[in-house]
């Protein structure tokens, strides 16, 4: 059985550091987000708990009384150990300095209460075996929480109480003020209700369960005569009725088997609560967060558009530089076939013409003027095609004007500041000058992306126009007109002229076909070659064209991936993660509190 125990034991330790270990690395790194960083910091405090949970495994509970000014808790002290230790009153506070009665063979370094507080009296009590009490002073006094006074001493005890025994009468059980204080103080600790004054009072337990209710989970009310109790125990005489049954709660279910159980169940109570006030914090500010992320993402798409808009138009404009690229890249892919020689004509007309001019010059200086004048024409095309091939430089340069990124700027940070986010990049100290640096930089790894991305595309050109399918069909469509003419002519050579006549089928040969027939053959041969090159370039321009406009739209998006402020998009998807984690770790939390449930059945409790 003590093998059994003592796994128990282990057991439970080893749930309550898994749990305390997953809210510690939650609550020690996190977003610069006020909720955030007060929700850390009080974890931090109430994982302190744990530790001392450790080190009070084996000390006895810690039995507090908890009530306003003339409730008898005194009395009811000295009914529990028999003895008048404490002085009691009915009218006014007389518990000046908190009491802690505690057995004569306990050591009080390990509880871990500050008893230089307290005044200590050691009493050899049955009931002080396996527990200590704790005489408190009243919460509804006239002093405020001032240094020294009683609610100040009573707040700074009540961290190390486990159990609280809360005394009513009928006069004081609806009081706002205890109850406020009550709601404070029963945070992590577990609660017994006791009515006292049954000698002079009726019984308002069905009442006072119904206004307890709202807040604290009640399994049993006690209605006890604290003075007729005392004066049974000091004739020698077992307590009776609900004292006696106080008494046994306290003595026997309140034992060394139910410590752990009952300070696991405090420790995982305050937890959970500290954790969902927490979250409720942060979901009340949580809106705000996603008010300013839409709005970044709006400024996003808005910029993305007018991006899009500006690298179509620039891409369009520089049209004639792609669809030269491309043809060099069709034709090299192509080799040499008819409709390859036919773009390479195409696509060096101006040097073919150009260099027909040297075919006028008469003389050596006609010739050097020739070549002056066309090396002028390759230098300005080489210029043209460097303006067009920097073109979206000057796009970058004018994407986002200085007047646009203030304006963002004043607007993020009013988003930033109701919503309780610290955002490094729009602090007071940071110049506009440094904003623009920043964009600047991501304009210049856009424009590295621009480049590899042209060049992809014209590789997924290349694939599209220049693949199998469009070749043959342009290919035979160029290829069926002087097919035509080699067949017209070799019907007229070898048919009409020579072999019908020579076989009987015609009467006399024809006449071969002469330079009548020849010329018009050119001519409409150089017409249908333009036809077919008009259609092969129209299907490339259409092509550039489709291309340019996706391009443009892909290149934007890449462009404002992060936005103008990626530090406040990312610390917005850091918050929207922190929650999350939050509302995992309360509602793990919430379940693990509902499985010890029934550990501490017995003993009354704070709602959730």
């Amino acid at each position: 059985m003590e093998t059994s125990g003592e796994l128990q034991q282990i057991t439970l330790l080893f749930e309550i550091d898994e749990l305390a270990g997953r809210v510690r690395r939650w609550a020690q790194a996190g977003p610069a987000w006020r909720p955030a960083q007060t929700a850390r910091a009080l974890t931090l405090r109430v994982l302190e708990r744990v530790q001392t949970v450790r080190l009070r495994l084996e000390s006895p509970l810690v039995v507090a009384t908890f009530g306003g000014t003339g409730t008898g808790k005194s009395t009811l002290v000295n009914a529990l150990v028999g003895q008048e230790v404490a002085l009691a009153g009915r009218q006014r506070p007389t518990t000046k300095q908190p009491v802690l009665l505690v057995h004569p063979d306990f050591d009080l370094q390990a509880t871990g209460l500050p008893v230089e507080q307290c005044l200590v009296r050691r009493i050899d009590a049955p009931v002080l075996r396996d527990l200590l009490l704790l005489d408190c002073p009243d919460p509804d006094t006239s002093e405020d929480a001032e240094v020294g006074g009683n609610l100040q001493r009573l707040r700074s005890l009540l961290p190390f109480c486990d159990v609280l025994l809360v005394a009513a009468t009928q006069q004081k059980y609806r009081s706002a003020r205890i109850a406020e204080e009550l709601g404070d103080a029963a945070a992590g600790c577990r609660l017994v209700f006791v009515q006292t004054h049954a000698d002079q009072d009726v019984d308002i337990r069905d009442d006072w369960r119904r206004v307890l209710s709202e807040k604290f989970q009640v399994s049993d009310l006690f209605f006890v005569d604290s003075r007729k109790a005392l004066s049974e125990q000091q004739q020698g005489l077992r307590p009776t009725g609900d004292f006696g049954r106080l008494q046994d709660l306290l003595s026997r279910q309140l034992g060394s088997s139910r410590r752990l159980a009952v300070r696991r169940a405090n420790l995982v109570d305050l937890l959970e609560e500290v954790l969902d006030s927490g979250l409720a914090e942060s979901q009340r500010l949580l809106p705000q967060v996603e008010r300013l992320q839409e709005f970044l993402g709006e400024q996003r798409e808005q910029l993305q558009r007018q991006m899009s808009e500006q690298l179509k138009q620039e891409l369009l404009r520089s049209r004639g530089l792609w669809e030269r690229r491309l043809l060099s890249a069709i034709t090299d892919r192509w080799g040499f076939s008819p409709l390859a020689l036919l773009l390479r004509v195409y696509n060096g007309l101006g040097g073919i013409l150009a260099s027909l001019t040297f075919l006028r010059a008469r003389s050596s200086a006609q010739m050097a003027l020739i070549g002056a004048v066309q090396g002028a024409r390759w230098l300005q095309a080489r210029v043209q095609e460097q303006s067009e091939d920097s073109g979206l430089e000057r796009v970058l340069t004018a994407g986002v004007a200085d007047h646009q990124l203030q304006e963002a700027r004043l607007q993020v940070v009013g988003y930033a500041r109701v919503a309780g986010l610290e955002v490094p990049e729009l602090q007071a100290g940071v110049e506009l000058v440094a904003l623009r640096r920043q964009a600047a930089v991501m304009e210049g790894q856009f424009l590295a992306d621009v480049r590899q991305s042209v060049e992809q595309l014209l590789g997924e050109l290349t694939e599209l126009v220049g693949g199998g399918g469009m070749r043959r069909f342009f290919e035979l469509l160029l290829l069926m007109y002087p097919l035509f003419i080699m067949l017209r002519m070799a019907h007229n050579f070898f048919w009409s002229s020579f072999l019908a006549p020579l076989m009987g089928r015609a009467t006399e040969a024809a006449p071969l076909l002469t330079i009548d027939f020849y010329i018009p053959a050119v001519f409409f041969l150089l017409v249908w070659c333009g036809l077919v090159l008009w259609g092969f370039v129209q299907r490339l321009q259409r092509a550039v064209t489709a291309a340019a406009a996706r391009l443009a739209e892909r290149l934007a998006e890449c462009r404002v991936g992060e936005g103008l402020f990626p530090g406040a998009e990312g610390l917005c998807r850091d918050v929207q993660e922190d929650v999350r984690q939050l509302r995992e770790l309360r509602d793990g939390t919430s379940a693990f509190r509902h499985r010890l449930a029934d550990t501490t059945a017995f003993l009354g409790s704070q709602k959730r």
